[in-house]
């Protein structure tokens, strides 16, 4: 299961209107891919359909498709957003990562 924070929430709910979409109609996917300093990077994007091959989610009111591929490194993940000055943007905690980059946009397991 893929968990959403409240900020993380209200920012993807923000970035949707801009594009005018809305979270009752569009999925979050998130995935894996091969790539970045650490081996694994994540990949995410707005669907408005449901991928075929995917788990569905629903957290804090989102929905959220995860690849099935990418189910295994994603068990447990919760995605949060900071707006603060030292790291402003969205970030995966997740609990299966043994190591990440400095940049937190790759890991590995």
């Amino acid at each position: 299961m893929v968990k959403v924070s409240t900020s993380a929430k209200d920012k993807l709910t923000s970035l949707m209107a801009e594009e005018g979409k809305s979270l009752e109609t569009t999925y979050i996917s998130v995935g894996v891919e091969s790539g970045g300093c650490s081996g694994l990077s994540y990949k995410m994007e707005f669907t408005p359909d449901m991928p075929e091959n995917a788990e569905l989610y629903e957290d804090n009111g989102v929905k959220v498709v995860v690849e099935k591929k990418s189910l295994l490194y994603l068990i447990g993940t919760t995605l949060e957003y900071s707006g603060g000055l030292n790291g402003k943007g969205f970030n995966f905690n997740n609990p299966n990562a043994t190591r990440t980059c400095g940049c937190g946009e790759s890991f590995a397991v």
